[in-house]
């Protein structure tokens, strides 16, 4: 690997790179926020049923799913920050699709491209993040997954106020992806540019993720499935199982989505402190006690404390995850587009196991299943443990080669 003349991490500028990946990261929560503010507005456009709302939902993952593999060629090709600058244009500029399908096929194929293209970008812009934490020697993963929940917050604010003023979602979405994309490509170039080596073996388009990425995968899939059990059911659990007014049943979502985001904006440091595997481990007994604090619940506020401590415990597991997997081996892109398959996978099935779990039982025995696998963090966080991270001199390019991974 070689690092560009122009590198700014080799320019002694390793907080610009650091400051440019975070908004990158805050770009790409934006467009994931304004999206899903709109989509009452597109699924009314689109003229389709509940069910068939949520078949259309499942493609940006299938797309995610296929084509996170092909990061690593990208930016073996052109480069980190070429790639960087591609892929997350191409995200933004796919906000526009969905708001264009008339019907329920081009929907589909609209959320598929949506899907493929945040994916990509997902992956290039954590192999990045997990660059510049190791050039700094200390960790950067859970306050930059913090940018992205700070950028999903802003863009589903605009994103209300639209849908509050009736604007219509094609042009809201056309004008909120000209803007992310323009903010989005400038501050590219402040990532660091690495280079393949002319005689290095490019990675394979297509591959399976290696035995090391698939352990730490199934971490992060605890974690993202009691993130999104929590995220998409608390309202529901708050109002049937409860009796919660509506009120406090809509606020429950804004409110775990804000806890997520102060954790994992304060989550480095904690990090620092205790390391990864002390901090999961840690972070899954919140989450088990809040799991078994929801179960029990008799009362609204125990549940919303219980819901809390879920968000509290997984809000850094998937960062440490990504920074984990990419320290796991030679192709960091690849192990990193690895465990991504598997946490967009957990996010996908998620919101319909607890569903289909209720069904044959009751919200509160699938919230039994969120607390088994809460603990399952408890007892897996041990594969999160890698080799120590070094501080790497500003400016110093040559040992930052040797001794970094790459994307």
């Amino acid at each position: 690997m070689t690092a560009d003349a122009d590198d700014p991490v080799k320019g002694g500028g390793v907080r610009r790179a650091r400051y440019a990946v975070a908004a990158v990261f805050c770009a790409h929560g934006a467009v994931t926020g304004s999206f899903a503010t709109r989509v009452p507005w597109i699924q009314e456009h689109a003229g389709i049923s509940a069910g068939q709302l949520g078949l259309a939902l499942a493609f940006p993952a299938v797309g995610a799913a296929l084509a996170m593999p092909l990061a690593g060629s990208v930016s073996h090709r052109f480069g980190s920050r070429a790639a960087l600058r591609g892929l997350v244009a191409l995200w933004t500029l796919s906000l526009i699709l969905p708001a264009l399908a008339p019907d329920l096929l081009t929907l589909c194929m609209a959320l598929f491209v949506y899907g493929a293209s945040a994916g990509m970008s997902d992956v290039t812009m954590n192999a990045l993040g997990v660059e510049v934490e190791n050039r700094m020697g200390r960790s950067v993963m859970s306050g930059l997954h913090g940018m992205w929940s700070v950028g999903a917050l802003l863009g589903s604010a605009a994103g209300t106020v639209a849908a509050h003023l009736h604007v219509d979602a094609r042009l809201h979405h056309t004008a909120a992806a000209l803007v992310l994309t323009v903010v989005a490509v400038a501050v590219c170039q402040g990532a660091p540019d690495v280079r393949s080596a002319p005689d290095e073996t490019p990675p394979p388009r297509f591959a399976l993720p290696p035995r090391s990425a698939l352990l730490i995968g199934a971490v992060g899939f605890c974690a993202v499935f009691a993130e999104g059990a929590a995220m998409d059911w608390s309202g529901v659990y708050l109002r049937d199982v409860l009796g919660g007014s509506p009120g406090i049943a809509a606020a429950s979502t804004t409110a775990f989505a804000l806890t997520m985001a102060v954790a994992r904006l304060s989550g480095d440091r904690i990090v620092d402190r205790f390391g990864a595997v002390g901090t999961v481990r840690v972070g899954g007994c919140l989450a088990t006690a809040g799991g078994l604090l929801v179960v029990a619940s008799t009362g609204t506020a125990a549940a919303l404390a219980g819901f809390g401590l879920i968000g509290l415990g997984v809000a850094v597991v998937v960062p440490l995850a990504f920074a984990a997997a990419a320290r796991s081996g030679p192709r960091p892109a690849q192990a990193i587009a690895g465990v991504a398959t598997i946490t967009y996978t957990s996010g996908l099935i998620a919101p319909s196991a607890i569903g289909a779990v209720a069904d044959v039982s009751s919200l509160v025995m699938s919230f039994g299943l969120v607390t088994a696998l809460a603990f399952g963090l408890v007892v897996g966080a041990g594969v999160l443990r890698t080799r120590a991270r070094g501080p790497v001199p500003e400016g110093d390019a040559t040992t930052a080669a040797a001794d970094a991974p790459r994307p």
